[in-house]
């Protein structure tokens, strides 16, 4: 087929309406109504990967005809999956348990196409942050950055001050792994093109 087609973006993530935007593919948005629940002796990757694919179909049963993205991202810090926090006190622990610490951030992404068929996968990133205080995890959580975000943080913005080193798709932590979309979309049928430029 020819390069990409329109997407149905199943998220309100501002950060994966970015990534869509950075790599000039076209999309509209509908949110997936869908409980982010951990099923038990379920993995991360597992977890990211059902909770992309049950937002896709979602969408898709009330898009039909049309290309659905899903996805999810869920922070692992010592075998336990971190979701977005519940509020300020909550944000503020998980900074304090990831400081000086190495976690996993795990993202899924699931492709809803319009002959029924779900492509998905996921990818998994290892972030080291620096020791910091807990007054220093406050004053991030005051920001307001932290609260809609799994684990408490934002790499693409302030939460970048928390972070010494990335092993593996920064993407993947800002919720969209472009590896794995372009890979998703290649196994489609789509190959996926740079947009043309008008710039001399």
């Amino acid at each position: 087929m020819s390069g990409p087609p329109l997407l149905v973006l199943a998220s309100a993530s501002p950060r994966r309406s970015d990534c869509l935007r950075m790599l000039g593919l076209s999309f509209t948005v509908q949110p997936a109504e869908v409980l982010e629940s951990v099923q038990p002796e379920e993995s991360a990757e597992a977890n990211v990967e059902r909770l992309a694919r049950d937002k896709a179909t979602a969408v898709a049963s009330v898009r039909p005809g049309e290309v659905v993205l899903g996805g999810d991202t869920v922070v692992t810090l010592d075998d336990e999956i971190l979701g977005k926090p519940s509020g300020l006190m909550d944000a503020e622990a998980m900074l304090v348990r990831l400081s000086g610490r190495t976690h996993s951030v795990a993202s899924g992404l699931a492709l809803a196409l319009p002959s029924g068929e779900v492509r998905s996968g996921s990818s998994t990133t290892e972030v080291t942050f620096r020791p910091f205080s807990r007054a220093f995890a406050r004053a991030y959580v005051a920001t307001g950055e932290p609260l809609d975000k799994a684990g408490a943080y934002g790499v693409q913005g302030l939460g970048s001050a928390l972070v010494t080193e990335i092993r593996g798709d920064y993407y993947g932590v800002v919720g969209l792994p472009v590896a794995l979309l372009l890979k998703l979309l290649e196994e489609s049928g789509w190959e996926y093109a740079f947009p043309s430029s008008t710039a001399l």
